[in-house]
């Protein structure tokens, strides 16, 4: 069990970082684990199927394959399409992942495509990420995982801040980035954890300011120190 998390959030964690490392040892030993512990198999079937918007199709084919073989489950039938649900969802999930910036974020990939913020919406949020069989915020915590491996730096930034958005705990974001940290090198890992400390940090201001407003007293920034997160053997 991944200390922090859970015995089943703790595996689907794994699973992520481990397709996200391409690492396909630790991908059985996480599918391994998930059958040996009997956990949710739909919950394992939806992170390996989420992970195509972040790894492609070869990383969440070959998770596939691996499952159906570990597992010897035989694949459940499709889910019709409908663009107007998925439309629909994905504007509500994802204006619950980003708060108070969402239409920015709808804004600034305009610019840089209009397809792709179609696309993000639609397929992103609105037929992957909205799916039932796994909670939001357990999605975004595998969502997380995958992109501290990567080292996606910007977009770890905006998911953390998404996890802490639909419930995520910061000791749970925390555990999750322990397992990140040991698909990665130092450097990798030290860049992975200015990174949450920078946003853990910012959260706590703005939860401050919101409380010291509603209290009408000023904002004391006492205690903010050691937030840091840092992987093991880090001196940062």
């Amino acid at each position: 069990m991944r200390v922090g998390l859970g015995r089943e959030l703790g595996s689907l964690v794994l699973l992520s970082a481990s397709l996200s490392a391409r690492d396909e040892g630790a991908v059985d030993g996480a599918l391994g684990e998930a059958v040996d512990q009997g956990g949710d198999p739909l919950a394992v079937e939806e992170v390996i199927l989420q992970s195509y918007l972040f790894l492609g199709y070869p990383a969440a084919l070959n998770g596939f394959a691996r499952w159906r073989s570990i597992s010897g489950r035989a694949a459940a039938p499709p889910v019709g399409d409908d663009p107007d649900l998925w439309r629909e969802r994905g504007e509500r999930v994802c204006s619950d992942v980003y708060g108070h910036r969402y239409p920015a974020l709808r804004e600034n990939i305009r610019a840089l495509h209009p397809d792709m913020e179609r696309w993000m919406v639609q397929e992103g949020y609105g037929k992957v990420l909205g799916r039932p069989g796994l909670s939001l915020v357990w999605r975004e915590y595998c969502i997380v995982a995958i992109l501290a491996v990567q080292g996606a730096l910007r977009q770890l930034h905006s998911h953390l801040r998404g996890a802490l958005q639909v419930g995520g705990t910061p000791e749970e974001i925390s555990a999750v980035l322990e397992v990140a940290w040991a698909f990665q090198a130092p450097s990798a890992a030290e860049a992975v954890a200015r990174t949450w400390h920078e946003v853990r940090l910012r959260w706590m201001e703005a939860a401050e300011s919101a409380q010291a407003s509603d209290r009408g007293c000023p904002v004391d920034s006492k205690g903010r120190e050691g937030l840091s997160a840092s992987p093991p053997g880090s001196n940062t």
